[in-house]
């Protein structure tokens, strides 16, 4: 068993990432700033810092707490905020990644997991499904930074020799989540339906998406762990749905009596996005286990327990 610390590890996927490594019997501490996050989302049994990655005291006590694995989950996660104030997001997503990567280094770390994305990376002129091959071209400095990160990673196994896993998330959805990440518009429509007040899709409604259960991510972090090389990885389904097909499934299971009701579109919004995880599944052994239907009844089962 190891010694992991998650950062993130109060937020929506981070949270479930330590929990069930501390099922699997893993020492596990949780760094998060809780700007997002929720201390409540910490499990029980993980040492918690309240610190910020960008922080001296995030790269001192990596140093001190000497992890043998870092998962990284931490991050500036707005896209549109990313929009307004690239220098902010910047600062979260890639200097506080390497204000982390330097001590990892240091102590040494034997491997770091880090939460990229497939949503926001690939831009719109991938082809759908988008492979890992395929060029990434980013729209957003969101996307544009967990590509730089990417960067760094390979720049610190090649000068350094520090292993890591890149796993890029399709839209990630289901228990725990909030409106602010790429699969946001899950929770957002929820937490409406269940209110008793109108969601408003943006533009016609056929801008699509690859939806991905957070059990099966937790699942694929999981197995980074013991891959014995280096590599980047597409999280996702490869399968497209569009927001009003969400809107209906989601209506439908929280029993709402509200009908689309539609708003202008969103400046610059991908129409497309799926992932081919073929790779994942060849290297890692991994491939989604939980179907749309399933996990978005999970999601809106526990978000009525939260309320």
């Amino acid at each position: 068993m190891a010694r992991i610390i998650v950062t993130g590890g109060a937020g929506f996927i981070g949270s479930h990432v330590a929990e069930r490594l501390l099922a699997e019997g893993h020492e596990v501490a949780v760094v998060d700033n809780l700007s997002s996050g929720r201390r409540e989302n910490v499990p029980p049994g993980a040492e918690f810092f309240l610190l910020d990655i960008t922080s001296p005291e995030a790269a001192a006590l990596m140093v001190t707490w000497r992890p043998q694995i870092l998962i990284h989950h931490a991050a500036q996660m707005n896209v549109r905020f990313s929009v307004a104030d690239p220098l902010a997001d910047a600062r979260d997503n890639i200097l506080g990644t390497l204000n982390l990567l330097q001590a990892a280094v240091k102590v040494p770390v034997k491997r770091v997991v880090f939460a990229s994305t497939g949503g926001a990376i690939y831009g719109d002129t991938a082809p759908v499904p988008a492979r890992e091959a395929d060029s990434p071209w980013p729209d957003s400095p969101y996307g544009i930074a967990k590509l730089a990160v990417e960067h760094y990673l390979r720049f610190y196994h090649r000068e350094f020799g520090l292993p890591y896993v890149s796993l890029r998330y399709a839209n990630v959805y289901g228990p725990r989540q909030n409106g602010l990440g790429e699969a946001g518009v899950v929770a957002i429509f929820i937490e409406k339906f269940l209110a008793g007040h109108q969601p408003v899709i943006n533009g016609d409604g056929r801008q699509t998406r690859d939806f991905v259960y957070v059990g099966d991510v937790v699942a694929a972090n999981l197995l980074a762990l013991s891959y014995p090389k280096s590599g980047v990885f597409n999280i996702g389904t490869g399968r497209e749905t569009d927001i009003l097909t969400i809107f209906l499934k989601l209506k439908a299971l929280t029993g709402s009596p509200l009908e689309p009701v539609h708003g202008p579109p969103k400046p610059g919004e991908q129409r497309r996005s799926a992932l081919d995880s073929g790779l994942a599944q060849k290297e890692l052994g991994w491939q989604p286990a939980v179907d749309l239907d399933t996990g978005l009844r999970h999601t809106v089962e526990a978000f009525r327990r939260r309320t």
